[in-house]
């Protein structure tokens, strides 16, 4: 007999991310913005969970003990290398945002980079890559062309050879 409980639950809901109840736990988690896939082994392993489980037959109190676990990663005693947002600029404190939160702050660090005016905050102004990429070939927009074939063309004396056939 399979050491596994009786109820599957097909979706499970965790830091507003739908996640298949199929996957195991460190996939699943890892379908989160935010959270990666080491990240999401650590934090199976600090709370006991074994990360090749099926997210769909852990119990109740476990998916919320996870779901409190990925919504504050300082709480868990992680290294601080692991967290996506050290030293925030607002704050000055280590945090570690998933969802929506990262994705609001990293477009408010644009917004500021544009107000202040840096380098990085006028490439993106202007819709250049930012990190240094090489921009000669690639990250063109607009009408491409493309390389035109030439096309035959009829000499230049009318179409007809010179006769003769000499070089003189």
């Amino acid at each position: 007999m399979s050491s596994k409980p009786e109820s599957f639950t097909q979706v499970v809901r965790i830091a507003n991310t739908d996640i298949s109840g199929a996957d195991t736990v460190v996939y699943g988690l890892a379908r989160i913005k935010g959270i990666g896939y080491t990240t999401a082994l650590a934090v199976a392993r600090k709370l006991g969970i074994d990360p090749n489980a099926r997210m769909g037959y852990l119990p109740p109190e476990v998916l919320s003990k996870l779901e409190s676990a990925v919504l504050d990663l300082t709480k868990l005693g992680l290294p601080v290398w692991l967290y996506n947002r050290r030293k925030d600029y607002e704050t000055g404190e280590d945090r570690h945002l998933v969802g929506a939160e990262l994705v609001f702050a990293a477009r408010r660090d644009v917004e500021k980079e544009i107000k202040i005016g840096s380098w990085r905050g006028i490439r993106h102004k202007l819709g250049y890559k930012v990190r240094g990429q090489r921009t000669r070939t690639t990250g063109r927009t607009g009408m491409t062309i493309g390389v035109r074939k030439a096309v035959a063309q009829p000499a230049a004396g009318g179409g007809k050879e010179k006769e003769g056939g000499g070089n003189g």
